[in-house]
C-alpha cells in the first residue's frame, strides 16, 4: 500500500508542474496582458492544458474511485472546446480570416460531445496502473481523440506552413515556439489516448510540463504575444519559489511518510531536514536564480555597462550630428541588428530626417521622411511606449491611419520603433531592423532602448541650445563686427570731410587771396604791357628794330600776356555771374574736349577708350565752364603717360538713387605720389616739370565743380595711373 501511495504521488509530479505552469501563463495572459482576441485565446488554450494536467493529477490522488470518475468527467466537460479554441487561436494569431468555418464546425462538434462527457459513453471508467490510476475510453472518446488528433495535425501544420513562408523573423521567432510549446504539449496529450485505450504506458501528456516550459520562456524573455511587457523578475521568481515549495513539500511528506516510525517521536530527523534545507535551499535557490538572469534577462550587465559609457559620452557631447553618430555605431554594435534608423525632427523644414546605419529600406539617408500630421507622431505622443510591427497591426487607430504606420515600418524595413519625446512632443524616433542572430528583441532590450531615448533627448537638448547660444554668439559677433565696420567708416567719412573741409576752406581762402592779388596786379600788368607795346612800335622805325633789345622786349611782352591770361581765368573764377542752369549733354562735352585735344595726341600712342551710358540724362550747368573741366583732367591723363603711350578710359554712368551722373577718367600714366595726392587741388600746385604748368587746371577744375554742386575726387597710385572721378547732379542746388 505505502508503496502504491508513492508511486501514486510520485506519478502526480509531472501533472501538478504542467498545471502550475500552464495556470499561471493563463493568470499572466488574462491579467496582464492587453485585451484582444489573441491573448484571450491564448489564455484560454493554457487553461484547458492545466486543467487536463490537473485531472490526470486529481485521478491519482483521489482516494474515492467514484468522486475521481465525477471529476474526470467533469474535466472534460470543459476541455471539449479547447478543440475549436485552438483553430480560433491559430487564425487569429496568423491573421486568417477565411476558414472561419472550420471554427464553426469544431464548436459543433465540441457541443455534440459536450452532452456525452457525463456518460460512459465518453468515459467509461478508471484503471489503476503500476504508475498510478487513468480514465478509461469509451466509444465517444474514441471519435473525439480521433477529431482532436485532426485538429491538432491541421493547427501543426497551419503554423509550419507559416513558419516557412514567413521573411519576418519577429513572427517567425514567436511561430517557433508556439509550435514548440503548445504544439509539442498538444502532441503529448494526444498521447494519453493510448493508456486510456488500455496500453499500458506511462502517459505521455504527464511530460507536457517540458514543452509548457519551453513556452513560458518565449513568453516571458520573448515577450510573445505582447504579454511579457511587465511581467519580468518577479513572475520568474515567484514561479521559481512555486516550484521549489512545492518539491520541498514532497519532501517533507515523503520522510514523515516513509522515513519515520509510528509511535516514536526523534529530533534527529527534523534536525537533519532543517540542517538540509538551510544548506541547500539558498545554494539551489541562488543557481536556479543566476540560470534565470542569464536566460532571461542574458547581458544586463553589458547592458549597465553599456549606458554607464553612453551616457558619459553623452553628456560631453554637444553637436547633433555627433549625437546621432553616437547612437547609431552604439545601437548596431550592441544589439546586433541588421539596421538602426535614427529619425530627428528638422524644425527648419518642420519634417522627421531620417539618418541609418546599415541601409533605411526604400528610404534614402537623409531623406525627410514625414511630418507632425503623420498618425505614428500622434499615437507615440499619446502613448510614450516603444511600437513593435506585428502590435501595430492590431493598435485601434482606425484603418487608413494604421495602415500609414504600417507603411512607414515597411518602407524602412525595421521592426521596432522606439520614441524619444520630451515633454510630450515627440523629438525623434529610433528604429530597429531585425537581430543578424535571428532571435526576438527582448524586453531588457526595450528597457535599454528607452533608457538611451530618455537620455539622448536630453543630450539632444542640451545641443540645441547651445546650437542657439552659438548662433547667437556668431550673430552678436557679427554684428559688432558691422558697427564696428560701420563705425570704422562713419570716422573715416568724418576725417575725410574734416580734410575736405580744411581743404575747401584753405582753397577758398587761397582762392580769394588770388582773386584779390589779380585783381591788384591786373592794372600794372596792363601798363607794363601797353609801355612795352609802345616801346616796340617806337623801336620798330628805327635801327634798333632787329636788334636783341627788341626780342627781348617781345618776349617780356608775350610773358606779360600769360601773366594776363591766368589772372583773367583767377577773376573768371571769381565771379558768381555766369549761368549754370544750361542744359549740358555730359556726353557731347567729352567728346568736344575730346576733339580739341586730338592734335595733341594724334601723334602719339595712345589708346582713348569711351565707355558711355547712352541714357544719360541732361545735367544743369555751364557747357563752357564743364568743358574746360573736361579737357584740363583729359590734359593731365594724357601728359601722364610714360612716351606718350597708354590707354585712356573714360566711363560714364547715371546714378538713379541720388540722381547724379558720374564721369570718370582713368588712365595708366606714372601716377601721382601719396605724399602731394593731399595738395593736388590747391592753387599753382604741380606734380609736371619746370615750365610744363601752371598748377591751376585741377584746381580751376574743382571750383568749377563746386559751383555746379558736384564733388571731384582723384585716386592714383604711382606707376599704375590715376583715376579721376566727377560727379554731377542732374539738378543743381541754388543754396
Amino acid at each position: 500500500m505505502l508503496t502504491y501511495l508513492f508511486t501514486s504521488y510520485a506519478y502526480a509530479i509531472p501533472p501538478i508542474l504542467g498545471f502550475f505552469v500552464l495556470f499561471s501563463l493563463s493568470l499572466i495572459a488574462l491579467l496582464k496582458g492587453k485585451r484582444n482576441a489573441t491573448n484571450g485565446l491564448f489564455a484560454g488554450l493554457c487553461f484547458f492544458g492545466a486543467i487536463i494536467n490537473a485531472d490526470v493529477a486529481l485521478v491519482s490522488l483521489i482516494p474515492d474511485k467514484n468522486l475521481a470518475l465525477k471529476v474526470d468527467r467533469f474535466t472534460y466537460f470543459f476541455f471539449v472546446f479547447s478543440l475549436p479554441v485552438f483553430i480560433q487561436f491559430v487564425h487569429t494569431f496568423l491573421g486568417i480570416k477565411r476558414r472561419a468555418w472550420l471554427e464553426y464546425l469544431a464548436y459543433f462538434c465540441s457541443l455534440f460531445f459536450l452532452f456525452f462527457t457525463p456518460s460512459s459513453l465518453f468515459i467509461s471508467g478508471l484503471k489503476a496502473f503500476e504508475y498510478g490510476t487513468i480514465a478509461q475510453a469509451g466509444p465517444l472518446y474514441i471519435a473525439f481523440a480521433i477529431v482532436t488528433l485532426i485538429t491538432v495535425s491541421y493547427c501543426i501544420f497551419t503554423l509550419f506552413l507559416a513558419m516557412r513562408r514567413t521573411r519576418d523573423n519577429q513572427l517567425k521567432n514567436r511561430i517557433k515556439y508556439i509550435l514548440g510549446g503548445m504544439g509539442l504539449s498538444s502532441v503529448l496529450l494526444i498521447g494519453d489516448v493510448l493508456p486510456v485505450l488500455g496500453v499500458p504506458i506511462y502517459p505521455p501528456g504527464n511530460f507536457s510540463f517540458i514543452p509548457a516550459i519551453f513556452l513560458a520562456v518565449g513568453v516571458l524573455k520573448f515577450d510573445l504575444l505582447d504579454i511579457g511587457a511587465v511581467i519580468r523578475r518577479g513572475t520568474v521568481y515567484f514561479l521559481l519559489t512555486m516550484l521549489l515549495v512545492v518539491s520541498y513539500f514532497f519532501i517533507i511528506y515523503f520522510v514523515n511518510s516513509f522515513l519515520v516510525v509510528p509511535g516514536r517521536s526523534t529530533v534527529v530527523l527534523p534536525l537533519l531536514l532543517a540542517l538540509f534545507m538551510v544548506l541547500l535551499f539558498n545554494p539551489m535557490k541562488e543557481a536556479v536564480q543566476k540560470f534565470i538572469d542569464n536566460l532571461f534577462f542574458r547581458g544586463k550587465y553589458d547592458y549597465q555597462r553599456l549606458l554607464k559609457d553612453i551616457s558619459r559620452e553623452l553628456t560631453s557631447l554637444l553637436k547633433i550630428d555627433q549625437i546621432r553618430e553616437l547612437l547609431l555605431n552604439t545601437l548596431a554594435a550592441a544589439l546586433q541588428v541588421d539596421q538602426v534608423s535614427l529619425l530627428l525632427y528638422d524644425s527648419s523644414q518642420g519634417r522627421f530626417r531620417v539618418h541609418a546605419r546599415g541601409g533605411a529600406g526604400s528610404v534614402g539617408d537623409g531623406a525627410a521622411l514625414f511630418d507632425r500630421a503623420h498618425p505614428l507622431v500622434d499615437f507615440l505622443e499619446a502613448s510614450g511606449e516603444p511600437l513593435g510591427k506585428l502590435a501595430a497591426e492590431r493598435i485601434k487607430v482606425g484603418h487608413e491611419r494604421r495602415e500609414k504606420i504600417l507603411q512607414l515600418f515597411h518602407d524602412l524595413e525595421v521592426q521596432m520603433i522606439v520614441p524619444m519625446i520630451s515633454q510630450k512632443q515627440l523629438l525623434g524616433v529610433i528604429a530597429l531592423g531585425e537581430k543578424k542572430s535571428g532571435e526576438l528583441l527582448v524586453h531588457e532590450d526595450m528597457e535599454l532602448l528607452t533608457t538611451i531615448a530618455n537620455q539622448a533627448v536630453t543630450a539632444i537638448e542640451n545641443a540645441h541650445a547651445y546650437e542657439e547660444i552659438e548662433k547667437l554668439n556668431l550673430e552678436l559677433e557679427r554684428k559688432v563686427a558691422q558697427r564696428t565696420a560701420s563705425l570704422r567708416q562713419t570716422l573715416e567719412e568724418k576725417e575725410k570731410a574734416q580734410k575736405q573741409l580744411v581743404q575747401s576752406e584753405s582753397l577758398a581762402a587761397i582762392g580769394q587771396l588770388v582773386a584779390g592779388a589779380a585783381h591788384e596786379l591786373n592794372n600794372p600788368l596792363a601798363s607794363a604791357s601797353s609801355l612795352i607795346q609802345t616801346s616796340l612800335e617806337a623801336i620798330s622805325q628805327t635801327e634798333l628794330r632787329g636788334h636783341e633789345l627788341a626780342d627781348d622786349l617781345k618776349f617780356s611782352l608775350r610773358e606779360l600776356k600769360r601773366m594776363s591770361e591766368i589772372v583773367k581765368s583767377l577773376l573768371d573764377l571769381s565771379r558768381k555771374t555766369q549761368v549754370y542752369i544750361e542744359p549740358v549733354l555730359i556726353n557731347l562735352a567729352l567728346d568736344d574736349a575730346l576733339r580739341i585735344l586730338y592734335n595733341q595726341y594724334k601723334y602719339l600712342r595712345v589708346e582713348i577708350e569711351k565707355q558711355y551710358d547712352e541714357n544719360l540724362p541732361v545735367v544743369e550747368g555751364n557747357f563752357a565752364n564743364l568743358g574746360q573741366v573736361f579737357i584740363n583732367v583729359l590734359k593731365n591723363a594724357l601728359q601722364s603717360l610714360p612716351n606718350g603711350s597708354g590707354r585712356i578710359t573714360v566711363t560714364t554712368s547715371y546714378d538713379r538713387q541720388r540722381d547724379c551722373v558720374a564721369i570718370e577718367c582713368r588712365d595708366t600714366g606714372k601716377g601721382i605720389p601719396a605724399e602731394q595726392q593731399k595738395d593736388i587741388f590747391k592753387p599753382f600746385f604741380t606734380t609736371k616739370g619746370v615750365g610744363e604748368g601752371t598748377g591751376l587746371g585741377l584746381y580751376i577744375s574743382h571750383e568749377i565743380i563746386k559751383l555746379h554742386g558736384g564733388s571731384i575726387e582723384v585716386k592714383s597710385e604711382e606707376g599704375r595711373g590715376t583715376a579721376v572721378t566727377i560727379g554731377l547732379p542732374c539738378r543743381r542746388s541754388e543754396t
